[in-house]
């Protein structure tokens, strides 16, 4: 039997609007965390519409106690008027105090960055995923190409031996 859906409800679904792919590459990363985004009504009618980057984004403690999310691009909407967002603005992220201050411990180590992975809607809400990150020298991201085409070999490998 299917489960009522809730009025205003969007089935409870995950819907990406912005990935940032190459956090993995250029960062080691390990706890990940998920905040809630303070964004202004085109800012939300942009990300529904599949539009922002979190390219050269970053996470930012300051000494306040709240933590902003910086350089985010998110394109002015095109059918909105003069009153439009600014693109790159500061946007607030709406975390529990403890893992603020949690996250403002961690930063405060050498070569720690907190780096956005991924913007997305859950139950309607616009939520960020992000993580801590320590930065990759060239020689760590040759390794892990090395590692992923060696993979990529054995699964190609795997599947032409499959089909004798």
């Amino acid at each position: 039997m299917a489960k009522p859906r809730k009025q205003g409800s969007d089935g409870g679904g995950i819907k990406i609007a912005a990935q940032n792919r190459r956090a993995s590459f250029d960062y080691f990363l390990d706890d990940r965390f998920e905040a809630g985004l303070v964004l202004q009504g085109t800012e939300v009618k942009t990300l529904r519409g599949g539009k922002g980057s979190l390219a050269e984004a970053w996470v930012k403690i300051d000494g306040d106690g709240e933590a902003w999310l910086m350089q985010a691009h998110i394109p002015e909407y095109e059918f909105g008027n003069r009153n439009n967002h600014d693109p790159v603005r500061p946007r607030k992220l709406l975390l529990h105090r403890t893992e603020i201050d949690r996250l403002a411990h961690e930063v405060g180590a050498q070569g720690v960055t907190l780096v956005p992975t991924k913007l997305y809607f859950k139950e309607g809400r616009a939520k960020l995923e992000f993580a801590v990150g320590r930065g990759k020298n060239v020689a760590d991201k040759r390794q892990a190409a090395a590692k992923k085409d060696a993979k990529r070999d054995i699964e190609r490998a795997l599947k032409e031996r499959g089909r004798r």
